[in-house]
């Protein structure tokens, strides 16, 4: 799991260089790919990153394009997304100053994107063959929205869970326990003490984030909290 938020953070790191490319590059991009790591979005970053790419191109020329990349690139949907692309390129008003030296630029962040997504498949793997080998993973998959990466996360940090006499020692450990303000314009307050294990602390608030979102169980203990 350290490996793996290593991993995490690079590729947070590329992708938010390739946002910043596309907001420079091509302003009206968001728009049309909410999800710029959707292989469609991927195929058109590698074959038209710039408006100026697009100029003069028929809906099929850009579904071509895609093919060279992806195998269900036409369709209707392949249709109305090409000519939304080719309608809202032509309003662009992206930067085209040293264009070919950034579009290179763009090639090598989408390349080291890549070889970083396909590390963290491998982790994931790696991470699920492990979970396979402890006993107690097969109960917590039982909890639905209780997600393998969660799971690894809980057990990296907390260790053998059989060790805890009762979940507020697990949560003081992340540093999830009630304590005191003792200094600053919060003296005297109850706050978190965040005292402990900052990542397991990290991925037990997502984690319930997750289980309070698609877990009825938890969905109702929340609201009778609220």
């Amino acid at each position: 799991m350290n490996d793996r938020e290593f991993w995490v953070t690079n590729s947070v790191r590329m992708q938010n260089r390739i946002i910043r490319w596309l907001d420079i590059r091509f302003p009206v991009y968001a728009s049309m790919f909410k999800d710029w790591t959707c292989p469609r979005s991927i195929a058109t970053l590698k074959e038209f990153p710039s408006p100026l790419d697009l100029k003069g191109q028929s809906t099929s020329e850009v579904i071509t394009g895609w093919r060279k990349y992806m195998k269900r690139a036409g369709g209707s949907t392949g249709i109305q997304k090409a000519a939304e692309l080719l309608s809202r390129a032509v309003q662009s008003v992206g930067e085209t100053v040293a264009l070919y030296e950034a579009k290179q630029d763009l090639n090598r962040l989408l390349e080291e994107y890549e070889r970083i997504d396909g590390i963290l498949n491998q982790i994931a793997q790696e991470i699920a063959a492990l979970l396979g080998e402890i006993p107690i993973a097969s109960q917590l998959r039982s909890v639905k929205g209780l997600g393998t990466i969660y799971i690894a996360a809980i057990l990296a940090g907390a260790g053998d869970l059989t060790q805890y006499v009762h979940g507020r020692q697990l949560l003081r450990k992340a540093g999830l326990n009630l304590a005191e303000s003792m200094s600053g314009k919060r003296k005297g307050q109850i706050i978190l003490s965040k005292r402990g294990d900052s990542t397991l602390r990290k991925y037990l608030y997502l984690a319930t984030l997750t289980l309070v979102g698609t877990n009825p169980i938890f969905k109702q203990l929340h609201l009778n909290n609220v």
